[in-house]
């Protein structure tokens, strides 16, 4: 079975705007509103209001103040299809006219790879749930790298499950992680996250999110 495949990936950025990294809520929220009668894609809920399961193939996120919009596989075509009708962004009322903007389409390649590279968290890594925040936090320091160690390999194995790549029992991501605890405000809650560095046999687009959040920026991640 092959371990590496290439996945459609657009990404659409607007250079004259500048956002704070915390918006990228509201890009979401706006986008899903505005384009809810499209795809369930762009927002993760289901015309009855049931919630969508799986990878966001939308994300939406703030990277380096510049707000920008990440589709993949499904997600990819629509965003190349509505990139001509966004020409606004709607942010809690504050209007802001988009005066340019850039699209790029591209084959991305994701997998595993015969080579270590290293990636930096660009946004905050939201890696921990409410059950295995606990055992974190009752962990020794070890035992909480160990563990977000664990967390980072099994979030990875459920993305390529969702862009069809099954690893083999003989297939092995190895990884080596170096973050740091931060604060970062979540729904009016103060949450853990982490920023820092990984490195890995592993290829991934720049601009996936991993973790938690993904659609709303949480965890973007860029090779360096």
């Amino acid at each position: 079975m092959p371990t590496q495949t290439t996945l459609p990936l657009t990404t659409v950025t607007f250079p004259e705007i500048s956002l704070r990294t915390r918006d990228g809520h509201k890009l979401r929220g706006y986008f899903g509103e505005l384009f809810r009668e499209h795809s369930p894609i762009l927002h993760n809920h289901y015309e009855d209001g049931s919630l969508r399961y799986g990878y966001p193939l939308v994300q939406y996120k703030v990277l380096h103040n510049l707000p920008t919009l990440v589709g993949l596989r499904d997600g990819a075509s629509l965003l190349a299809q509505l990139f001509l009708q966004i020409r606004e962004l709607d942010l809690d009322g504050d209007k802001i006219p988009v005066l340019s903007k850039h699209i790029r389409h591209e084959q991305a390649a994701i997998g595993l790879s015969e080579d270590l590279h290293k990636y930096k968290f660009e946004t905050l890594w939201m890696a921990l749930n409410q059950e295995n925040f606990r055992d974190y936090r009752n962990n020794t320091e070890a035992g909480q790298q160990a563990q977000l160690k664990r967390v980072l390999i099994s979030q990875l194995l459920a993305v390529f499950k969702d862009v069809g790549l099954w690893l083999g029992p003989d297939d092995r991501i190895m990884l080596h992680l170096d973050v740091s605890e931060r604060a970062t405000q979540f729904k009016n809650q103060t949450m853990l996250a982490f920023s820092g560095t990984f490195t890995s046999n592993i290829i991934l687009p720049d601009g996936l999110g991993l973790g938690k959040q993904v659609a709303r920026g949480f965890g973007s991640v860029k090779r360096i």
